[in-house]
């Protein structure tokens, strides 16, 4: 983190009091602030109030678990694009999926080791800085303007809202028309080599994108990946 920076401030979520101990000052110790909930309920309120940078959400938590939190929270404009870590422990698999189809962007596995904990973190932040390596403030084709600096669609005269890993895999396809890009590729591009995500995340995201700009503009290349119809 730079000296002049002010300090990115993170939300963490669990209803074990050790683990929320041990979190709390391995982020402090690098300089982030911190603010904590013990389950899901209490999360949507102390995020409203404290408006934080990163969330970092247990999925396993009574009442309202994470995933259903990070629903909650995704359905909010002002969350619509807040990094979201996920903690799992190593058996849930399915929780993982289902964690990274409602909007999550990364997950850390149970038991947590700092070193880990911090690169991820640090990671996460620097993606959610920028979209992609990209000058272009906006993309342009047909009657669909992409709009970078507002995180927007523009589809006509209606504007589209996106969640921003969909906004993120809608740039990428754009900013090449007629490339195919690998589901590979995209993983690698819009989630990063730490995150393991399967071909059903993917393919949520393309579905809900095509829900909200039309079938015409991404095209499904059967078996290999997808392109951006130009």
């Amino acid at each position: 983190m730079k000296d002049n920076a002010p300090a990115k401030k993170i939300l963490i979520v669990d209803d074990e009091p050790d683990i929320l101990e041990f979190l709390q000052y391995n982020l402090k110790k690098e300089g982030y602030q911190v603010v904590t909930a013990n389950d899901g309920r209490q999360a949507i309120g102390v995020a409203e109030r404290e408006k934080p940078d990163l969330i970092i959400l247990d999925i396993m938590m009574p009442e309202l678990d994470g995933v259903e939190t990070c629903r909650i929270l995704r359905s909010r404009k002002e969350f619509m694009n807040t990094p979201v870590a996920f903690l799992t422990a190593r058996d849930e698999d399915f929780s993982q999926i289902a964690a990274l189809d409602v909007g999550g962007d990364d997950y850390i596995t149970k038991p947590i080791k700092p070193r880990v904990l911090i690169s991820r973190i640090n990671a996460l932040l620097r993606r959610a800085s920028r979209l992609l390596d990209d000058d272009r403030e906006a993309i342009e084709v047909h009657d669909l303007v992409i709009d970078k600096q507002k995180v927007l669609v523009f589809k006509g005269e209606q504007s589209i809202e996106l969640p921003r890993k969909e906004f993120e895999i809608l740039w990428l396809l754009a900013s090449k028309p007629g490339r195919v890009f690998t589901r590979e590729e995209i993983f690698d591009k819009i989630w990063g080599n730490d995150v393991i995500v399967g071909n059903r995340t993917i393919d949520v995201h393309i579905r809900k994108l095509r829900e909200r700009i039309g079938e015409e503009y991404i095209k499904t290349m059967k078996g290999i990946g997808y392109k951006f119809e130009f």
